[in-house]
């Protein structure tokens, strides 16, 4: 479904006038299929954010290609509706001077959904996530940080998209409401059948929700391995990842 070969890219720096450039990836290659979920696991400065802006379209790699069910991603109508994508900062991902119901709507309306069947919908999504129709009409600044993820990972799911881009979706929340968000996460997968890429510096999130982890350094695939043989990494970044949630 989701087809990544031989990714490159590299961001300007020292100024608008210098010629030097930082390489943030190098050659990465993947393949992530229907209904699967991927966690792209690295510390910080690992390229995986910059990996994630790629795999959306937001922005071009200077080599390699991205391709979601044959097509470039960087074709909009090849992704609209099919990826979608919730963030880390929840606070500035919902317009401030929407409602929850507005919020919602808004990838509904560029669909071409009418007023009642987004209505509909919009009531269906608030159940799903575990919010009560109340929510419809409160703004940004009235949630908690766990009610406005809720609210975008609705927005998200609202297209029924093929898959979900979840860039430390739940880093930013408290540990028990992480595991509220994760068990969301899981619930929404089986009723929709869509897939996740997963990008975290948590191992232990990753391993909670994924599938298998493809673990990046310094812009570089480290090791892809299944949740299931998590124990059996072989390389001495992967063994400790793994000790920081052993210990």
């Amino acid at each position: 479904m989701l087809s990544v070969h031989r990714v490159e890219k590299s961001y300007r720096t020292g100024g608008m006038f210098s010629g030097r450039r930082k390489k943030v990836l190098h050659g990465i290659s993947f393949e992530c299929e229907q209904g699967e979920c991927l966690g792209i696991i690295g510390e910080s400065g690992s390229g995986k954010s910059t990996l994630g802006r790629l795999l959306l379209g937001i922005e071009k790699p200077d080599r390699g290609s991205v391709y979601f069910e044959g097509k470039t991603v960087a074709d909009r109508k090849a992704r609209l509706g099919k990826i979608s994508a919730v963030f880390q900062d929840y606070t500035s991902s919902i317009n401030p001077f929407f409602s929850v119901e507005q919020a919602i709507a808004e990838p509904l309306k560029l669909q071409g959904m009418n007023r009642l069947e987004a209505q509909s919908k919009i009531d269906l999504l608030l159940y799903q996530v575990g919010l009560d129709p109340s929510f419809r009409n409160k703004h940004p600044h009235e949630l908690s940080g766990g009610e406005a993820q809720r609210v975008c990972i609705a927005r998200a799911v609202s297209t029924e998209p093929k898959f979900i881009l979840l860039d430390e979706a739940v880093s930013s929340l408290d540990g028990s409401v992480q595991l509220q968000v994760l068990e969301l996460l899981k619930s929404l997968r089986e009723i929709y059948g869509m897939g996740y890429i997963f990008i975290t510096h948590d191992l232990q999130a990753a391993a909670y929700i994924c599938d298998r982890v493809m673990m990046i350094r310094d812009g570089r695939v480290e090791e892809t391995v299944q949740i299931g043989q998590l124990k059996d990494v072989q390389s001495p970044y992967a063994q400790k990842l793994l000790q920081m949630i052993i210990a």
